[in-house]
C-alpha cells in the first residue's frame, strides 16, 4: 500500500512496509542473498556513488530487511528504521553515531543491565563521559546536564523497576541544552507509547521482545525522526556491521502483524496478575504502571495507552523466597527476556542486571529480592494459578516441580 497516512496503528501493523514485488506476493519475499548484480559497470558505480537507489550488498540494504524497517518506522511515526542484529547492536550504533570523545551522556539508572555497562565501561574507554541519574527526577536530570552533554538516554518504563519518566519534560530539558533524547521503547512498543510525539529524537527497540513476540529471533531497531539524521546512522551501522539478516527480518515482520492484538491481551492479563500479587500476603510490594499504588501512575496514563506486560514485585521473604518461588513455577518459564507469547519469570539482580554490579543496582533500586514477570497470552487464570502454587513454596519446602513443557 502506498498511502498509509490515514491508517490506524492496528492496520499499520498488517500493511506497513509492504511494497510492490514481482509476481505480486501479499507479503515481502525473503531475499536470502549476500550480494546483488549490476546491470552494467556504470550502474554499479552509480549505486555506490549514491546517484541511483538500489541494492548492492545485504549489509548495506536488502528488500526484506527494508520492508521491516519501513514497517517499524511507520508504527513509530518516524522517518526511517535501521534493523540491527540485536537490541544492544541498535543501542551501540545509536550512541556511537551521536557521541564522540569529549562528549557527555546522561543515562537513566533503571535500564537494561548491559546498556549501563556499555555507557559506563565501553564508551568511557572511548573518551565519552557519563552521568547516571534517576530520570523520573527532573531536577536530577537538569542538574546532570553539562555544556558537552549530547545525549539523554532513557527507558520508560525502566527495566526492571518500572519507574516512569516524563518523556516530554525530559525532552524539553535536553533540547534546552542542545542534547538529543534517545529512548528505548521496547517495554511499551509503538502500540502503547509514541515517544516521537512526546519530544524524543531517536527510538531504539529490542526486536527480540514484543515486536517479534515469539522468542525465536534476536534483533534490534533504530528509528530516526528526521531525514537529515538517517545518513549518519546508516553509515555507522554499515561500518559497525551489526545488521539484521533477511530471514530474521521476515520473521519479525510476520510477528508484528499480531502485535496490536498481543499487546491488548498482555495488558489485560498483566493488570489482573498485578492485582492478584498485590493482594497476596507473601508479597511485599508490586510495581505495575496501571496500579493505583504506582508512584508515577498519573504520568504513565498521560503518555501510555496501556500498562504493558511486565510486572515487578518483591517477596517478604527476600532473595531466598524469590528463588523458591521461581524454582516452583510450572507454567511460567524460568528464563530471561520478555515480550513473547509465553510468560517468563526471572531474578534481575542475579540474571539480566548482574553485570551492573551491586552499587549500580542499589542506585537503580534493583533489590536482591526483586522478581520480574513478563505476562504472556496464556489464559490468565492459569497464570495466576501457577503463581499461587509457586508462592506457596516460599513458606514451605515443596521442592522444585518439573516444568510442563515450557522449559
Amino acid at each position: 500500500m502506498e498511502d498509509l497516512k490515514n491508517l490506524s496503528v492496528d492496520s499499520l501493523v498488517v500493511h506497513a512496509g509492504i511494497g510492490k514485488y514481482e509476481n505480486h506476493p501479499v507479503i515481502p519475499p525473503i531475499y536470502q542473498v549476500s550480494t546483488f548484480s549490476f546491470e552494467s559497470a556504470n550502474h554499479g558505480a552509480s549505486l555506490f556513488a549514491g546517484r541511483e537507489k538500489g541494492y548492492i550488498y545485504s549489509r548495506m540494504g536488502n528488500p526484506t530487511v527494508e520492508a521491516l524497517e519501513k514497517n517499524v518506522a511507520a508504527l513509530e511515526g518516524g522517518y526511517a528504521g535501521l534493523a540491527c542484529g540485536s537490541g544492544m547492536a541498535a543501542i551501540h550504533t545509536a550512541l556511537a553515531t551521536l557521541l564522540k570523545s569529549g562528549d557527555h551522556i546522561v543515562c537513566a539508572d533503571a535500564v537494561y543491565g548491559p546498556t549501563c555497562t556499555l555507557v559506563e565501561s565501553i564508551l568511557s574507554q572511548m573518551g565519552v563521559e557519563s552521568t547516571i541519574v534517576d530520570t523520573s527526577d527532573l531536577e536530577a536530570v537538569e542538574k546532570a546536564m553539562r555544556p558537552n552533554t549530547k545525549v539523554v538516554y532513557l527507558e520508560s518504563p525502566g527495566n526492571p523497576t518500572l519507574v516512569i519518566t516524563d518523556i516530554a519534560a525530559v525532552s524539553k530539558i535536553a533540547h534546552a541544552h542542545g542534547a538529543e533524547v534517545v529512548i528505548d521503547n521496547t517495554f511499551m512498543s509503538p502500540i502503547l507509547q509514541q515517544p516521537f510525539k512526546l519530544g524524543a529524537d531517536v527510538i531504539v527497540h529490542s526486536l527480540t521482545k514484543f515486536l517479534n513476540g515469539h522468542a525465536d529471533v534476536v534483533g534490534g531497531m533504530i528509528v530516526v525522526k528526521r531525514e537529515e539524521q538517517c545518513y549518519e546512522f546508516r553509515k555507522m551501522l554499515n561500518h559497525l556491521g551489526g545488521v539484521l539478516p533477511p530471514f530474521e527480518s521476515f520473521l519479525v515482520h510476520r510477528g508484528i502483524k499480531t502485535l496490536s492484538l498481543r499487546m491488548k491481551r498482555h495488558c489485560e492479563s498483566a493488570m489482573k496478575v498485578a492485582q492478584y500479587l498485590e493482594s497476596h500476603s507473601a508479597v511485599e510490594w508490586v510495581r505495575y504502571p496501571w496500579l493505583d499504588s504506582h508512584p508515577q501512575q498519573e504520568i504513565a496514563k498521560k503518555q501510555m495507552s496501556g500498562g504493558g506486560a511486565v510486572v515487578s514485585f518483591s517477596l517478604k521473604g527476600g532473595l531466598e523466597a524469590g528463588k523458591r518461588m521461581m524454582n516452583c513455577v510450572r507454567l511460567c518459564g524460568l528464563a530471561v527476556s520478555l515480550g513473547g507469547v509465553e510468560s517468563l519469570i526471572q531474578h534481575p539482580a542475579g540474571m539480566t542486571h548482574a553485570s551492573m554490579g551491586p552499587e549500580a543496582r542499589k542506585r537503580a533500586n534493583i533489590t536482591d529480592g526483586l522478581v520480574r514477570i513478563s505476562v504472556g497470552v496464556e489464559d490468565v487464570d492459569d497464570i495466576i494459578a501457577d503463581l499461587d502454587q509457586a508462592l506457596a513454596c516460599t513458606t514451605s519446602d515443596c521442592g522444585s516441580p518439573a516444568k510442563v513443557g515450557v522449559g
